[in-house]
């Protein structure tokens, strides 16, 4: 039996292709006022921190608590007036476009820590202060454990918008475009 040799027919020339991703950030780097920003919804929410933030620290303040014998008013009044603070200055910043000046800065992950971690330090709080407020009767901190869970809602939801925002490539301020384009070669 002898070997002959075949001639293989390869078929039709094979085709490769190669997908380029563009991206392009869109920024004006000039500091303007924009009180557009409110209408939005994180605008919106931010404005409704702020308010919240002030309706819980003037609820524990004026629950008659000394701050010597209940730690709970201590620990609800710094994460009320850090979020007033944080949520105030984000808001300044947001409205004269600092933001989207400092691009660079990762403001989204920023912000997302922030929201996330506030709703947490929230639920704490109202927590604490629903417990002391039905031991010792204290409407005062009843009102101020309903805001609190409030305030949760809103950081919590601010923080899910700006982890959708993070996981889609999206910047806190400005305007990312991704185009992709696909090539083949023959």
């Amino acid at each position: 039996m002898a070997l002959v040799p075949r001639k293989m027919n390869n078929g039709p020339a094979m085709a490769s292709s190669q997908t380029t991703t563009i991206t392009e950030t869109h920024v004006q780097t000039n500091i303007r006022w924009d009180p557009s920003y409110i209408k939005t919804i994180p605008g919106g929410l931010k404005v409704a921190g702020i308010i919240i933030n002030l309706v819980v620290f003037i609820c524990v303040m004026s629950s008659g608590v000394h701050f010597r014998e209940l730690t709970t008013a201590e620990w609800t009044d710094f994460v009320a007036m850090t979020a007033f603070w944080v949520t105030g200055i984000l808001l300044i910043f947001y409205l004269l476009h600092v933001i989207e000046k400092f691009h660079v800065i990762p403001w989204m992950t920023i912000e997302m820590g922030f929201t996330i971690l506030w709703a947490f330090f929230y639920l704490t709080c109202s927590i604490d202060l629903a417990v002391n407020a039905k031991k010792y009767g204290n409407n005062a901190f009843a009102a101020a454990s309903f805001f609190g869970f409030v305030a949760m809602g809103v950081y919590g939801f601010d923080g899910f918008l700006k982890f959708k925002g993070w996981k889609a490539g999206q910047i806190a301020q400005g305007e990312r475009v991704v185009q992709q384009a696909e090539t083949a070669t023959y």
